[in-house]
């Protein structure tokens, strides 16, 4: 069995950390280049670097901030946010990222995962979903622009396209669950598990240590992210790791 991980997301608004409540109502949190080498002292597995609003602003990521993380961090580094072409996901490779995260951009031209994959491999892939609950639908739906815009597509049938595509890892959060703390949504990464067969990543929704043990214990996903819970203190990346560790999950 694979070691599960423990990821820490930076959601980044011109420069500095926020958080807010499903994809709203956003609080400052902090300087992102001093709370990722605070990450890196607790032992996290990865480390995820959203640029929130480069898309919304049609603005590329903010590369010098990027380097400045990367610096800091011996971890993979994801990042995210403001990738428009292959051109752009090089620039963010260069600037010290391990794997790009496309969402929106993805959405409106698929084949830029394709691309991306053939040149820098479907490893350096991943396919950021933002996924709602559509109770009159009965389904998943897609959103984009930061959660900003509804699409048609459905998150199961996408997550398989974007596979197919090239996306060598998943990042599903559900804006439902995001900055609740109520738990992570346990019924879409049972169903997403079970329609594709790369690593998927868990965001949205983490509380309490025990949300973490309730995701690895009832579904397959491979890792969980979180931000509020870490970024406010509330509990460590140790302390979650020795919950997990004493309940017989594998991590690092």
């Amino acid at each position: 069995m694979l070691a599960k991980r423990i990821i820490p997301c930076l959601d980044v608004d011109h420069g500095r950390v926020k958080k807010g409540v499903n994809f709203v109502h956003l609080t400052d949190v902090g300087d992102p280049v001093a709370i990722a080498a605070a990450y890196e002292k607790q032992g996290a597995d990865e480390l995820v670097f959203l640029d929130i609003t480069a898309t919304n602003e049609k603005r590329p990521a903010i590369v010098d901030t990027i380097e400045k993380v990367a610096g800091q961090v011996f971890m993979p580094l994801t990042v995210g946010g403001g990738i428009h072409s292959v051109d752009d996901m090089q620039r963010l490779l260069k600037a010290g990222a391990d794997k790009v995260a496309l969402n929106s951009a993805a959405v409106r031209d698929p084949s830029l995962i394709s691309k991306g994959a053939e040149k820098f491999g479907a490893q350096c892939m991943v396919l950021a979903i933002d996924s709602k609950w559509d109770p009159d639908q009965k389904r998943y739906r897609v959103y984009i622009n930061g959660g900003r815009e509804a699409t048609d597509l459905d998150v199961i049938e996408w997550a398989k396209q974007g596979v197919s595509a090239g996306a060598g890892e998943l990042m599903v959060t559900s804006m439902d669950k995001d900055g609740t703390k109520t738990g992570f949504d346990i019924p879409l990464y049972q169903t997403l598990t079970a329609a594709v067969n790369v690593p998927i990543i868990a965001s949205g929704g983490c509380g309490r240590v025990s949300d973490f043990n309730a995701v690895f214990k009832q579904t397959d996903v491979d890792a969980a992210l979180a931000a509020s819970v870490f970024h406010f203190g509330e509990f460590t990346i140790p302390t979650v790791k020795q919950a997990l560790k004493k309940d017989g999950v594998t991590v690092r």
